[in-house]
């Protein structure tokens, strides 16, 4: 650092940007740069917003909804969310304890900055989604990782759960279906956690951003209906983003009990204020409109899914998990480590990644990002024609490796 430039804040060294955006952000200048990049990088649905949606939110500009509306989101969007959960889940809230925000991330950061003190732990099992220990690190708390094992398909072992609490944990971040895995915690994890936050009077963050996207007939446990006393000990996280294909809209929402939900509004009204107000009367429409839209993008994603995990599992030396939810793979390629092409060792999945992205032209993220170097990441939400080139790549590219 130069004589005169100005420190930053020490909390931004603790943290690195977003590496899924950043490989993206990568991946999209190579191929404007005229490389053949197929990209796999992304998260979000390779579908348009419905048109419904699309034209309410043109109505809300022409109708003059383009000001200022109340922090926590307009009235009828709330009631919209109360709904939803009554009618798909059974739940009971109110419009007070629900808040709109600028995409789930920015809920999710909402709640951190609510409930957390320095100090504070926050136990993250991983793999996990590369935003919840940056956000838990800027909340001044600390993140402690519980692994999940690939073969327990990534459902978290109580067993395991239980050596990583200590008398400063204050909350657990459950996400299911997971992103990177696209796995399930099974009603008995979830059984656990629930006994241990009753027991120590912890906060569970419930992210469900992918609820609407999985692939069993059977219904999706969740914390809030394998107990029920977790309702006043749970933060629940979901918007439009996946569910709707509305990525670029940044309408997320939380629930929960009416005090966290109050500071979280305290937080928001003096960092963001009220989310966009087109875009919320757009987000309206999604929630009170046709609920047949998730389907179709699953019924489009299974064959998908089908076809990358048989694929990715008939490499020698690879292994992949079936994802039962979201539209990601997280294969292992550590028998891959060690091996190298014209010189360059690849040791890890930032090395394999890059390998992959400067000689396949396949872009993808790295394990490491969620927390588990021995995987990579790729999203299955494009066409089966580009996963078909994709695999190709990814095959010949692995054959090189010497």
């Amino acid at each position: 650092m130069s004589k005169n430039q100005i420190a930053l804040a020490d909390r931004v060294t603790q943290i690195k940007p977003s590496p899924t955006l950043a490989v993206n952000a990568k991946a999209k200048a190579l191929k404007a740069a005229g490389a053949d990049i197929l990209n796999f990088s992304v998260g979000e649905p390779d579908f348009d917003t419905p048109e419904h949606v699309c034209a309410a939110g043109k109505k809300a500009i022409d109708d003059g909804h383009t000001r200022y509306t109340a922090v926590p989101g307009i009235p009828e969007l709330r009631d919209a969310v109360v709904n939803r959960f009554k009618e798909d889940h059974g739940w009971q809230y109110t419009p007070e304890q629900i808040q709109v925000s600028c995409g789930g991330k920015h809920g999710l950061y909402n709640i951190f900055q609510a409930i957390i003190n320095p100090g504070d732990e926050v136990l993250i099992p991983a793999p996990y989604w590369v935003s919840y220990p940056p956000m838990v690190q800027l909340a001044g708390g600390t993140p402690v990782i519980v692994p999940m094992e690939e073969k327990d398909d990534f459902d978290l072992n109580p067993d395991i759960l239980a050596k990583y609490v200590t008398g400063k944990t204050r909350a657990i971040i459950v996400n299911s279906p997971s992103n990177p895995t696209g796995s399930l915690l099974s009603g008995s994890a979830l059984d656990a956690i629930a006994r241990l936050a009753i027991k120590n009077n912890w906060l569970v963050i419930t992210d469900d951003i992918y609820e609407t996207m999985t692939y069993t007939d059977d219904a999706l446990p969740h914390i809030l209906d394998v107990d029920g006393r977790m309702k006043e000990q749970t933060v629940i996280l979901n918007g439009v983003s996946k569910s709707f294909a509305m990525t670029g809209w940044r309408i997320g929402y939380s629930a929960g009990p009416d005090h966290i939900i109050k500071a979280m509004n305290k937080i928001q009204s003096q960092s963001t204020s009220n989310p966009s107000a087109p875009a919320q009367y757009a987000a309206l429409a999604a929630l009170t409109g046709p609920q047949d839209f998730p389907q179709t993008m699953i019924e489009a994603f299974l064959p998908r899914r089908d076809f990358f995990v048989s694929d990715l599992n008939a490499i020698d030396g690879v292994s992949c998990v079936n994802p039962n939810g979201a539209f990601y793979v997280f294969p292992n390629f550590s028998s891959y480590y060690g091996k190298s092409f014209k010189g360059n060792a690849i040791n890890d999945s930032v090395a394999l990644a890059d390998y992959f992205l400067d000689e396949a032209k396949v872009a993808s993220v790295p394990g490491i990002a969620f927390g588990a170097d021995d995987f990579i990441r790729f999203s299955f939400a494009t066409s089966m024609d580009v996963l078909q080139e994709g695999m190709n790549r990814i095959k010949d590219a692995l054959a090189a490796l010497s």
